[in-house]
């Protein structure tokens, strides 16, 4: 079992004033600066999306597993951060700032960004500008977002889905990443509902697995 990773919260300044956040150091750290760092985007914050969901949090543990510090953060007027919704436009500032103060604060590791549902497509439009060394998506809230516009991002990118996901329809995010060119790399989880219930280790693994394969070891 992974040893809990080191927590600081932490408020970073944000586009629309402050922004409440969960830096988190592997438990086990390697030795020098970290190669990488991960940034987190939760799920959409009017249907109860927070820094601490269970699939967020898995994500940040996937990253951390591998040397990896992260950061999770709230979007702004959730939690402790200020400001008010802004339907996926200020909250994607909101990623951009937390991804700069991580460059600041690790400036020679690469980025690894992530975002689950509605944090997912706040990802995918950060990618962007931010150009991150990899993407994860889990189950991107495409059917509330139109990404038809959204660049597909030159780094390499995994989409986990689940078969039975009742909010994002797994034929519809598929149907999505095969029109992509390249297509993004993509995995179906059979059975797996949209928040996966009884399937977080094996949510984790699939993404540890992922990032292994695309980055290995020395």
């Amino acid at each position: 079992m992974l040893k809990p990773a080191q927590g600081e919260r932490r408020t970073l300044p944000g586009p629309a004033g402050s922004l409440e956040a969960l830096i988190e150091a592997p438990a086990a750290e390697l030795s020098g600066a970290p190669a990488a760092f991960g940034v987190i985007c939760h799920p959409h914050p009017l249907y109860g999306g927070t820094l601490d969901n269970k699939v967020v949090w898995t994500l940040a543990r996937a990253f951390q597993q591998l040397g990896a510090p992260t950061i999770r953060f709230n979007f702004r007027g959730i939690g402790a951060s200020t400001g008010t919704h802004d339907e996926g436009r200020g909250e994607v500032a909101d990623a951009l700032a937390v991804i700069a103060h991580g460059r600041q604060r690790w400036p020679q590791a690469a980025l690894w960004l992530g975002g689950f549902s509605f944090g997912g497509v706040v990802a995918l439009r950060a990618a962007a500008t931010a150009g991150p060394a990899c993407l994860v998506t889990i189950a991107p809230g495409i059917t509330k977002s139109d990404v038809s516009a959204v660049p597909r991002p030159a780094c390499p990118w995994l989409i986990v889905q689940g078969e039975a996901d009742d909010v994002v329809p797994a034929q519809l995010v598929t149907a999505w990443a095969h029109r992509l060119s390249p297509a993004p790399e993509l995995l179906i989880l059979p059975g797996a509902g949209h928040y996966f219930h009884g399937r977080i280790n094996e949510l984790r693994d699939t993404l540890v697995e992922f990032m292994r394969r695309t980055f290995p070891a020395p």
